[in-house]
């Protein structure tokens, strides 16, 4: 039997004006009996939480369907309309090569235009970035691309942009909440559409961006002398195949190898050849590492399905193919930026790098040595869009970063850009081939001269109610009894987020909130007197508690990297058994 609550929306769905495909597919779920599947897709309502929606594909209240993504665009299209009230109204809409996108995309460009809200609507498959330079470019209030990301086939979601091209933040996040959650029925949501308020975009805005991303070259030449440089890109059947192929062309890269089976038909938001679509995970990049080898290449780089985010390999010290973690590949692009605006004269001391909390530190090491600021944030890139608003006009942002695969060169997009991040990628490796170096090279040339940091991530799942409240519980103990010390060295600064205090020293000060970055938010920091930092951060989206450990040590020669490595990657799992972390 099905719980009262339950019962009630599946009647309220048979009965309402849905259409009769939904209907015929409840009903049949009814006749055989399968109580679980319709308990999870009608116990609760989808959350439209701060970034959007999120869900697996399907019917029901609890699912990505046409009626969920109708009531969160409906909401967002009332709250416009109060916000934004006399002004003239206009929205873009992008979205990515999943099971429903096109569908999706289509229903919330109908729900705007019956709302009286010009949009603009891509007419195929684009990265999520060029939906947030579109929003910036065409004048939009607000934006809304339609992906899940790098999550597995069965998901899609819907994230939400604000006028400044970034994901909303407060206090527009809860607001946009408020009216969504408002909608109480079927019948409040403007499905009809109006075709005059729907304008179709496409090639127009790609060249604009483009040309906005082969404005940021700064090693021409190295690129000229370098052009065979060899590359190999897989888009992991994503939007990336729409733009970087053609983007590293148009740099002047002449051997470029993409990989076909994960390229054509363009955008399979069936993943066929992948577990994850997920450029962190070695498995989704391994058909571009294999023909790497095959060719030996200098640089592959593997795209997410809405291109957000990268993920590289390049060769190392031993010769073979080597993934880098997203705090490499940071370390590296904010190292080239810094010494290309440095070389090319371009470093006035107005400029700043940025990053979130859990990011390495090494970035910040490196931009007090070029004397640029260096700002951090909360998790989520929308935070660092939040500082280049606020220092617009005042300080130029270079490029930022985050540990989780997602970096941003620039500030035309405000959101994480692995179109952009591609072809400054591309171009780092060929300014060190120029100088004699691989790009593993570079890397340990950046830790002899700052340091050798290296992180760990220990991630523990935690499920369900009882879950949920011992991750509560692990953070309360954290809080009542914190570690005086982490590998024997004393902590000697505390920062948490969630009252918004650091002690330092015995002395308690606030941490600044309310801009920048930085609000409430349920995260403790330890920092202690070796420069090891230790951060507890429970998951805002999977039943997780998330465990970042970042260590440091000198790197003198590059002979010694292998044991210095090593020693680190012992120090974070020391770390993890005293703390015990499980």
């Amino acid at each position: 039997m099905l719980e009262a609550a339950v019962q009630t929306k599946v009647d309220l769905w048979l009965s309402g004006n849905y259409d009769a495909d939904t209907k015929a597919d409840i009903q049949q779920l009814v006749d055989k009996q399968n109580f679980t599947e319709l308990t999870d897709s009608f116990y609760k309502d989808l959350e439209f939480g701060t970034g959007g929606l999120r869900g697996l594909i399907g019917i029901g209240s609890n699912r990505m369907n046409q009626y969920t993504v109708g009531a969160a665009t409906q909401g967002l299209a009332n709250y416009l309309n109060k916000t934004f009230a006399g002004q003239k109204i206009s929205v873009a809409i992008a979205h990515d090569c999943r099971i429903k996108s096109d569908v999706f995309a289509q229903v919330t460009a109908n729900v705007f235009s019956s709302n009286g809200i010009d949009v603009y609507l891509f007419k195929g498959l684009r990265p999520t970035p060029e939906l947030s330079f579109a929003a910036r470019l065409l004048g939009c209030k607000s934006g809304v691309v339609i992906t899940a990301s790098h999550n597995p086939k069965e998901y899609n979601g819907y994230k939400a942009y604000w006028d400044d091209g970034s994901q909303v933040v407060a206090p527009h996040d809860k607001n946009i909440i408020d009216e969504v959650n408002a909608i109480q029925s079927i019948d409040d949501i403007k499905f009809g559409g109006d075709a005059s308020k729907i304008h179709l975009i496409g090639e127009e805005v790609d060249e604009k961006y483009i040309a906005q991303i082969l404005s940021l070259s700064i090693s021409k030449e190295a690129i000229k002398r370098q052009k065979d440089l060899k590359i190999v890109f897989t888009p992991i059947h994503g939007t990336g195949v729409t733009l970087v192929p053609q983007l590293l062309a148009k740099m002047g890269f002449e051997n470029v190898t993409v990989i076909a089976e994960q390229a054509e038909p363009q955008g399979n938001g069936y993943f066929p050849t992948v577990v994850y679509p997920n450029p962190e995970e070695a498995e989704a990049m391994s058909m571009a590492v294999n023909r790497a080898k095959e060719i030996d290449a200098d640089l592959v780089m593997g795209t997410d399905p809405d291109a957000d985010r990268v993920g590289i390999a390049v060769k190392n010290h031993h010769g073979e193919i080597q993934l880098l973690n997203g705090n490499q590949t940071a370390t590296l692009l904010i190292y080239y930026l810094l010494q290309a605006w440095k070389e090319a004269g371009k470093l006035t001391g107005k400029e700043f790098v940025c990053k979130t909390i859990v990011t390495t530190d090494l970035i910040d090491k490196m931009a007090a040595g070029y004397d640029v600021n260096c700002y951090n944030t909360l998790t989520g890139f929308k935070y660092i869009a939040q500082v280049i608003r606020e220092l617009e006009g005042q300080q130029q942002f270079i490029g930022g970063g985050e540990e989780s695969y997602g970096y941003l060169i620039g500030d035309a997009v405000r959101d994480k850009d692995a179109i952009a991040s591609c072809a400054m990628i591309a171009e780092l490796t060929a300014y060190a081939k120029d100088k004699g170096l691989s790009l593993f090279d570079l890397l340990m040339e950046v830790y002899k001269q700052f340091g050798f940091y290296y992180e760990g991530l220990i991630s523990l799942t935690k499920k369900g109610k009882t879950g949920a409240e011992e991750i509560q519980q692990m953070m309360a103990d954290f809080r009542a009894n914190p570690p005086q010390s982490i590998a024997g060295s004393p902590v000697v600064r505390i920062d948490d987020y969630k009252f918004l205090k650091r002690t330092e020293n015995g002395t308690t000060v606030d941490i600044p909130s309310g801009s920048m970055g930085i609000e409430s938010s349920n995260v403790l920091q330890f920092f202690t007197a070796d420069g090891t930092k230790f951060t507890c951060r429970p998951s805002g989206t999977e039943p997780k508690i998330k465990f970042y450990v970042g260590v440091v040590a000198k790197l003198e020669r590059n002979e010694d990297f292998d044991a210095v490595y090593e020693s680190l990657k012992q120090k974070v799992k020391n770390i993890g058994e005293e703390l015990h972390l499980k």
